[in-house]
């Protein structure tokens, strides 16, 4: 799955149904933040239909996840919380505005692949304080930085193309750059 999102553990594993998922997909679609990123995707010329984000049950441990030309899924049987799908939902809204933006990005390339998770684990919130006390993450200075990388890693780290070496390599590559690009917002949310 190309731009994964964060692993089920962010969740609480309980799950819910599809059919409740779709319903808070739809919910989402009325926070600011959701509102914003689909307002630049159609900007930048990336039509969003009806069907782009969707609620299944997934197989692998893992939130949600996009893929270019099939959209957005949100995996019901990882999430809880309304809270827990808008974040899949805002994570995976980053992959698709980095998919759409530019022109040759290619999932297979870890590098690549690191930036928009970089991006993705930086500018969607995932790495808030309250989300890595609560994923059992105490420490007080620097967690947000050593947050994105390690979700960065373990998100190119399952791209079937990047083994361990190579994402680590990939991630402090592109680092500096990607972790820094705000687009399409000012400066990190």
């Amino acid at each position: 799955m190309e731009g994964e999102a964060a692993d089920a553990s962010s969740a609480n594993c309980g799950g819910i149904t599809v059919d409740k998922c779709d319903k808070m997909i739809q919910r989402s679609f009325r926070t600011p933040m959701v509102k914003f990123l689909m307002e630049h995707l159609e900007k930048s010329g990336c039509l969003i239909k009806d069907s782009f984000i969707k609620a299944v049950n997934c197989d692998q441990n893992m939130s949600g996840g996009y893929a270019r030309g099939q959209g957005i899924m949100v995996c019901s049987n990882h999430m809880d919380t309304q809270d827990d799908v808008n974040q899949v939902v805002i994570h995976e809204l980053i992959h698709a505005y980095d998919d759409c933006r530019v022109a040759n990005l290619d999932w297979a390339d870890c590098a690549h692949h690191a930036c928009s998770e970089i991006r993705a684990g930086h500018l969607s919130g995932d790495c808030h304080y309250k989300r890595e006390l609560l994923r059992g993450y105490m420490k007080l200075r620097g967690h947000e930085q050593e947050c994105v990388k390690r979700r960065a890693m373990k998100s190119v780290v399952a791209n079937p193309y990047c083994s361990k070496t190579a994402a680590k390599e990939a991630v402090e590559a592109v680092w500096d750059i990607c972790y820094n690009d705000m687009k399409p917002f000012d400066r990190a949310p």
